[in-house]
C-alpha cells in the first residue's frame, strides 16, 4: 500500500463520527481583558550643531611635487664587468693500451625434442563444476 492511501483512509475515519459516541461541545474561552496602552514619553536628544563645510571648489588644488628627470638607459654608461681567472687546462693523460679480451664462442644449447602431451584421465579433466582447490586429492 502506497502512504497517499494510508493517509486517505486515516483521514476517512477521522471525518466519520463513531456510532454511540456523542459529540463533545466546544468549550468556552472566557474573554480576555485588553490591556491600557502605554504612551511612553519621547527621550529629548541635545542639539548637535552642524559643522561649517567648505565647498569643494573653493579648496586650493595641491601643487604636485617635481620629479627630477633622470638619464635613459641608452645614456647610461655600461659598467665594464671584471675578468674571470683564467683557469689551467688539465693536462693530458696518455692513452692506455690495453689488450684485447678475446671473444668468447657462442654456446649452442642442445636441442630438446618436443614431447606429446600426455592425456589426462577422465577424472582428472577440467571441470568446472568441481572446485580444484578443495578435492580428494589434497595432501
Amino acid at each position: 500500500m502506497s502512504s497517499n492511501t494510508i493517509s486517505v483512509g486515516a483521514r476517512r475515519l477521522l471525518e466519520e463520527s463513531v456510532p454511540g459516541k456523542p459529540e463533545l461541545p466546544k468549550p468556552e474561552l472566557p474573554e480576555i481583558p485588553s490591556l491600557p496602552k502605554v504612551e511612553l514619553p519621547k527621550p529629548e536628544f541635545p542639539e548637535i550643531p552642524k559643522p561649517d563645510l567648505l565647498n569643494v571648489s573653493e579648496l586650493p588644488k595641491p601643487e604636485l611635487p617635481v620629479v627630477p628627470e633622470f638619464p635613459r638607459v641608452s645614456e647610461l654608461p655600461k659598467p665594464e664587468l671584471p675578468k674571470a681567472p683564467e683557469v689551467p687546462k688539465t693536462p693530458e693523460l696518455p692513452k692506455l693500451d690495453l689488450p684485447k679480451v678475446p671473444e668468447v664462442p657462442k654456446l649452442e644449447l642442445p636441442k630438446v625434442p618436443e614431447l606429446s602431451k600426455p592425456e589426462l584421465p577422465n577424472n582428472l579433466r577440467f571441470n568446472p563444476l568441481i572446485n580444484l582447490y578443495h578435492t580428494k586429492f589434497d595432501f
